[in-house]
């Protein structure tokens, strides 16, 4: 058995690198291709055009972070935040490679950038996720996500779904989150009139 395909006896380290790292180019690549299998063009756009929405310079420090997670020195998983307001970290493109799959990847990024934004002083993490990504929706409420949105309705209903978590002791300011939350989604549907009003 390679140590790849046996993760107790394979190192892994978190390396903080440039969005456009080269190490990273697999992981985005194949998240890239995910989206369009799952979505195709249901939010308006493929999803080459979110992948591409920010500039590198949004996930560098001291605005942002993009970390990988290195198994013997490939990368395995990974994930962004970027600033979302003064208070608050935005999560992106959390994913973990196909080839390594339910051996808890995604958590251990989620926990790395939390713990990156606790470092800078930011108390909040914030991020949203789309109806089709269930494995992401189970993730964020078992890491303790407070979701931003009426978990009665059903996801397609819902769209866009937002979740945030405090980072410090104190309780998520849960009105002021919600308010940014709203405000970023009415801009989102408002360039895309097709996917109409959603909360």
């Amino acid at each position: 058995m390679s140590l790849r395909e046996n993760p107790s006896t394979a190192t892994d380290e978190f390396v903080y690198v440039a969005a456009d790292d080269p190490r990273a180019e697999p992981l985005l690549t194949e998240l890239e291709w995910e989206y369009d299998t799952r979505y195709g063009t249901v939010m308006g756009e493929p999803a080459s055009a979110e992948m591409n929405r920010y500039p590198g310079s949004e996930f560098s420090s001291p605005r942002g972070a993009f970390v990988l997670l290195l198994r013997d020195g490939v990368a395995i998983a990974g994930g962004a935040f970027k600033t979302f307001d003064e208070n608050t970290v935005e999560l992106k493109r959390i994913w973990a490679s196909k080839a390594h799959r339910r051996q808890g990847l995604a958590r251990r990024v989620v926990a790395e950038l939390e713990a990156e934004a606790r470092r800078r002083g930011v108390p909040v993490a914030y991020l949203t996720t789309g109806p089709l990504q269930p494995e992401a929706h189970r993730l964020y409420f078992a890491t303790g996500y407070t979701p931003l949105f009426d978990v009665t309705k059903s996801p397609e209903e819902v769209i866009i779904h937002g979740f945030a978590k405090s980072l410090t002791d104190d309780p998520l300011d849960l009105s002021a989150i919600q308010s940014a939350h709203d405000a970023s989604m009415a801009e989102f549907y408002a360039a895309r009139p097709s996917l109409g009003a959603h909360s």
